[in-house]
């Protein structure tokens, strides 16, 4: 079994389009699927997983359609969002019994390799209903791992994991990718996704907003333009120095005591506005981003995924 295709592939439930006329490529390695909530990547791990039917185009792992195909089930693991555990069992219980609904040679060996890959083997004899959040996802990654699978696919993974669990669990995924195995992962941090992957394909409302190596996703989210609100003893006078300033494309008053001002270079305006006020005797009260909302940031992408220049790097 190889890698994943889809082709103008789409969902829609009734009249809401989940997934819009998607096309991509993952390939061996950490891919991370990076979007707000409801962007629709749960539904395209739904899909790969065979649980959803494309309502348009086609779905194929290793050249064959995901749906109704239980064949694939052999070579993929995966890690749901959503609990899918039964809370009086043990991990290693849970563990166990999944390696033997894979009819697996050796259930027991299986099951103790799988829980000490994911750091559990101190509390697999405790029932899952005690276990933090972070550890019922690694329970889950176990049980997802104990047939040695080709494909993993993981849907925020990370959520509810402590910084040592998620630093164990980025390492685990690097590992695994690195040998050549298909890690597909969702999450909506891309400081989550770029520690991880290789490739980043970012949705945002059921599209593809671009896709490629994750250094240009994070240069196009750096240099979109940014608007902060700045309050200070004497904005008329900023404004003035401000406007001066090759890094600014407009500065506004908003009426509310305060300035509007929009900058093409984050950085470069943060790092001098503090010594811009204080050359020119100027108290600066209060600087406050208005979009820095992830929504923000992947709808800029959106609006511009047609010219961007990381398009077609991954996809």
């Amino acid at each position: 079994m190889s890698g994943i295709e889809l082709t103008s592939v789409s969902r829609w439930y009734g009249n809401v389009v989940a997934v819009n006329d998607i096309t991509m490529t993952i390939g061996p390695g950490v891919t991370g699927l990076l979007g707000p909530n409801g962007a629709g990547k749960s539904t395209i791990l739904h899909m790969i997983a065979g649980f959803l039917a494309p309502s348009k185009g086609t779905l194929t792992i290793g050249g064959k359609p995901s749906w109704e195909n239980p064949e694939i089930y052999r070579s993929l693991g995966l890690v749901p969002e959503r609990d899918s555990v039964y809370a009086f069992l043990t991990g290693e219980q849970f563990v166990n019994a999944t390696a033997k609904l894979h009819k697996l040679p050796d259930p027991d060996a299986a099951t103790r390799r799988a829980i000490e890959m994911t750091d559990m083997a101190a509390a697999k004899d405790r029932r899952i209903a005690t276990y933090s959040k972070g550890m019922r996802q690694r329970i889950k990654v176990a049980a997802a791992l104990v047939h040695d699978p080709e494909i993993l696919l993981l849907d925020e993974p990370f959520n509810g994991m402590d910084p040592r669990q998620r630093l164990h669990m980025m390492d685990l995924l690097g590992k695994l990718g690195a040998e050549g195995r298909v890690i597909l992962f969702s999450s909506h941090i891309l400081e989550e996704v770029e520690k991880v992957s290789g490739t980043i394909q970012v949705m945002v409302a059921g599209r593809l907003a671009a896709s490629g190596d994750f250094r240009a996703i994070r240069r196009l989210m750096t240099s979109r333009p940014h608007v902060f609100n700045v309050r200070s003893s004497d904005d008329r006078k900023l404004a003035a120095v401000l406007v001066g300033q090759p890094y600014t494309n407009a500065v506004e008053f908003t009426g509310r005591g305060s300035l509007q001002v929009r900058t093409s270079d984050f950085g470069a305006f943060c790092a001098q506005i503090a010594v811009l006020t204080r050359e020119n005797g100027i108290a600066l009260r209060e600087l406050l981003p208005t979009d820095e909302s992830l929504e923000s940031v992947f709808g800029y992408l959106i609006a511009g995924s047609s010219s961007s220049s990381a398009q077609g790097q991954g996809s």
